[in-house]
């Protein structure tokens, strides 16, 4: 016979049952959600930081290629680290150093030392901190979202994270209006160490459950992982997919969409703002819709789907210049990738065994960032060379036809 307290939870919505029925995802989910709201008010200021100290956007590249360009360099090794010793002291190691970090920023800021070359060095450090803490993080995720909470718990998780990325940079504009930017870092500085202290209620769950496992020399280390991945058609296939279509998408939602908005069909900047919200409802939408089963079937041509009309969505938006519709094709866009990401993080959970879950987190965080630079690049000069509409309306249009392509391959779309 069920207890009153689990006759009570069939009553909860399937989304908000990790937050009732586990403590680990309940700290887990505030220390993550606090951070990724300060990141969201940064990001709206430290351009406005550079900006102010040198006024060139060839500063604002070499911030954000300080950034990049550690936590890619670290990714192939962090997840050795990250199979070899406990997931939650990793993160928060992570945690306490990017707090001492901006709160140096802070600091600097405040007393007028801040200077670009401070700037470098302290983003090139969190970038590295990073490319620790996310697969370690991915990791942790693995134990803590069970089968029981999996779907939802996934689902809540991102429609967190994309509300306070919503509402991150509005905070962040205020920040910049009424006070000073240093502020900003300053409330970030304290996201992460109120995250550190969340994470010290999940030591236990961050230990490596197979201390037993065979010991290799580190170079096989390195790519034990991709021996995991390549057991797996769905893994490796998609990682590998993704690193290239993400030159694509990435390159066109960060290069040509803001060009296309302001300089081709000359909208007032405030249209941009209002379009990347659409996307990022679109995303929170997405995820409670998802949140709201606890499995989904046909995953596989769900997912691929997702990146499809995400594809055609870029396509059409050169075609459209009214502000209404250009939000509501980028709510599709948001909805298609969220889609997409949550499928791929839960059929990672089900299919990577916990201890080897940060070398094949490394691997997938690797082929996704490490082309970025390129994509961003080859956006730029196929813009240049064949002019922007036409750069958005190609990549775009690769990507919609390949995702649906890939879903020729038999293991691909029977992927449940």
């Amino acid at each position: 016979m069920m207890t009153e307290i689990e006759t009570n939870r069939q009553h909860y919505p399937e989304i908000i049952k990790p937050l009732i029925i586990s403590k680990p995802f309940r700290f887990m989910w505030f220390g993550n959600s606090l951070s990724t709201f300060g990141s969201a008010i940064t990001n709206v200021i430290l351009p406005i930081i550079v900006y102010n100290l040198t006024g060139s956007p060839i500063a604002m590249g070499i911030i954000m290629t300080a950034y990049l360009l550690p936590e890619v360099l670290i990714l192939p090794f962090s997840g050795i680290i990250v199979d070899s010793f406990n997931r939650a002291r990793i993160m928060r190691l992570a945690d306490m150093t990017r707090f001492l970090l901006l709160l140096t920023v802070m600091v600097l800021s405040l007393s007028g030392h801040l200077t670009l070359h401070w700037l470098v060095g302290i983003v090139s450090l969190i970038g590295l901190m990073s490319g620790l803490f996310d697969p370690a993080f991915s990791a942790l995720r693995a134990t803590v979202f069970v089968p029981e909470i999996r779907n939802s718990a996934n689902a809540l998780s991102q429609f967190t994270v994309q509300l306070l990325r919503l509402l991150g940079p509005s905070v962040g504009g205020m920040i910049l209006t009424v006070t000073s930017a240093a502020l900003g870092f300053g409330i970030d500085s304290v996201t992460y160490l109120i995250s550190f202290f969340c994470l010290l209620a999940l030591t236990h769950e961050g230990k490596i459950l197979n201390r037993t496992r065979k010991k290799l020399s580190f170079f096989k280390e390195c790519f034990a992982g991709v021996a995991i991945v390549r057991k797996q058609t769905w893994l490796w296939v998609t990682i590998v997919f993704f690193s290239f279509v993400n030159i694509g998408s990435s390159g066109t939602i960060a290069v040509l969409v803001p060009w296309l908005i302001k300089v081709h069909q000359h909208l007032p900047a405030y249209v941009y703002g209002l379009v990347m919200s659409g996307s990022a409802l679109g995303s929170i939408a997405a995820a409670f819709v998802f949140g709201m089963r606890k499995k989904w079937r046909h995953r596989g041509i769900l997912a691929y789907c997702g990146i499809s009309i995400s594809g055609l969505v870029l396509f059409l938006m050169p075609s459209i210049d009214q502000t209404a519709l250009l939000v509501l094709l980028m709510a599709f866009e948001g909805a298609g990738t969220m889609l997409f990401g949550l499928i791929w993080e839960t059929s990672l959970q089900e299919l990577v065994a916990p201890e080897a879950f940060g070398r094949v987190a490394s691997i997938d965080m690797f082929g996704s960032f490490a082309l970025l630079p390129v994509g961003y690049l080859l956006t730029g000069w196929l813009a240049s060379t064949i002019g922007g509409v036409l750069a958005m309306q190609l990549l775009s249009g690769v990507v919609c036809m390949a995702s649906l392509l890939i879903l020729l391959v038999p293991s691909i779309r029977r992927f449940t």
